[in-house]
């Protein structure tokens, strides 16, 4: 018995503009058949943009890009900032700004927010959401070894909840997969009107 598709049902091929395995796996798990294209570096946040418009035109930014390259296919980008007390945490450039990051948010709850972009050809649909995070108290030490792990290294805020950090995590309030990088009933609304 052949299984129906129930994230995707469009006729047009899936491409998803990411780099980030977690995207991947998130997509995966849904039961989506799609492509993967990296979409190229990281582009500086734009301007003095509010978080949830920032990541949306980022992420509208990434599908574009792939979009011009993959003609008539739908194409998918993502993008992920991590706000606390008003400062916008991207990904650390070192381990040094690793523990900075995780310094600030230990102990505090802080904002999560993704930005979704659907694009085929000239029509493009848009979408952010934001999850609230609380971490627990973290020691140095604790900051220490988890920065040596190399897991911070490639995640907005330096910790991936569906990680090593999943332990210092105390309360998710919202859509986890927002802080995973990529909200899928969001984006399965998205989608829709691309079937």
């Amino acid at each position: 018995m052949k299984r129906e598709p129930l994230f995707w049902r469009g006729s047009s091929a899936l491409v998803l503009a990411s780099a980030s395995p977690r995207r991947v796996a998130l997509l995966r798990q849904a039961g989506a058949t799609f492509t993967v294209v990296d979409p190229g570096p990281d582009r500086d946040w734009p301007g003095d943009a509010e978080p949830r418009h920032g990541v949306r035109a980022l992420a509208l930014e990434k599908a574009r890009r792939v979009a011009v390259r993959r003609p008539g296919r739908v194409v998918i980008g993502a993008d992920t900032i991590v706000v606390v007390r008003g400062r916008r945490l991207g990904k650390p450039h070192d381990a040094a700004e690793a523990e900075a990051m995780l310094q600030r948010l230990h102990g505090r709850t802080h904002d999560v927010w993704t930005g979704i972009a659907v694009v085929r050809g000239s029509e493009a649909r848009t979408a952010a959401e934001r999850t609230r995070v609380q971490f627990a108290r973290m020691s140095p030490e604790e900051i220490a070894a988890y920065v040596r792990t190399g897991e911070p290294l490639d995640k907005a805020g330096a910790y991936g909840v569906q990680g090593l950090a999943g332990q210092f995590v105390r309360r998710v309030e919202g859509d986890y997969h927002t802080v995973v990088g990529l909200p899928l009933a969001r984006l399965r609304q998205l989608l829709q009107e691309f079937a």
